[in-house]
């Protein structure tokens, strides 16, 4: 059961808790290929393969383990791999990348996400953990976190403990005194557990909780989250 009185600050994960990702990706990805049909076309035509997609990804997975957590690095390094092997300039990949990643940034939140925000925002200190290459002050949320701890920044990503032991660290507390949500049950819920945090589970499609040590609660939306500091 949730300990709400131990509660001193709040972390949240971004993708798929405060936005939904694939939409925003799936977006990003057709923006980024509309400009390589302009500007590299031998590339625009390797990127509408998905099994050469699938190789280039398996490639920098076997050959750049150095970035598997840095997502703009690997998309990065994957478009200039993919700008070499079609004999286009490597050296587009930068703005080929700024592209995409513009885009990235231009997210739809869930309805009860900015909303949510702002009421917990008045009442915690709030942190961001994430594995993802989201900028909250891009998104348009920067102005409700205290900081934001990626994995990208810190070297190391959930479900490692040391993750969350830097966002508490960043609200100058404890894991204890910290609540973690977030949608993924092993990286968000199981993570958080693990690092000592109490855990909510925001489960917005219904799916069932995967692991035998149970998360403090679980929730719908953000919404359901308000209501238990009301």
């Amino acid at each position: 059961m949730l300990d709400i009185a131990r509660i001193k600050a709040i972390s949240l994960d971004l993708d798929d808790t405060l936005w939904p990702i694939w939409p925003t990706i799936e977006r990003a990805e057709k923006v980024l290929h509309d400009w390589l049909v302009d500007n590299a076309p031998m590339a625009a035509a390797l990127f509408s393969s998905p099994s050469a997609l699938r190789e280039i990804r398996d490639y920098m997975a076997a050959n750049r383990p150095d970035l598997k957590n840095d997502l703009s690095a690997v998309r990065r390094e994957s478009i200039r791999l993919a700008l070499y092997r079609a004999g286009e300039n490597p050296l587009m990949a930068d703005a080929a990348f700024e592209v995409f990643f513009a885009e990235r940034q231009r997210v739809t939140l869930f309805e009860d996400a900015q909303p949510s925000l702002r009421f917990l925002a008045g009442r915690f200190p709030l942190v961001t953990i994430s594995n993802g290459n989201a900028d909250v002050a891009r998104v348009g949320l920067g102005e409700f976190f205290r900081a934001t701890i990626s994995a990208r920044e810190f070297g190391v990503g959930k479900p490692d403990p040391r993750i969350f032991h830097a966002a508490a660290g960043a609200v100058d507390l404890l894991p204890e005194d910290i609540l973690h949500v977030g949608d993924d049950a092993t990286l968000d819920a199981l993570g958080a557990l693990n690092a000592g945090m109490q855990a909510a589970w925001v489960n917005r499609a219904d799916h069932l909780w995967p692991h035998e040590q149970q998360p403090h609660v679980t929730l719908s939306n953000l919404t359901e989250l308000c209501e238990l500091f009301r």
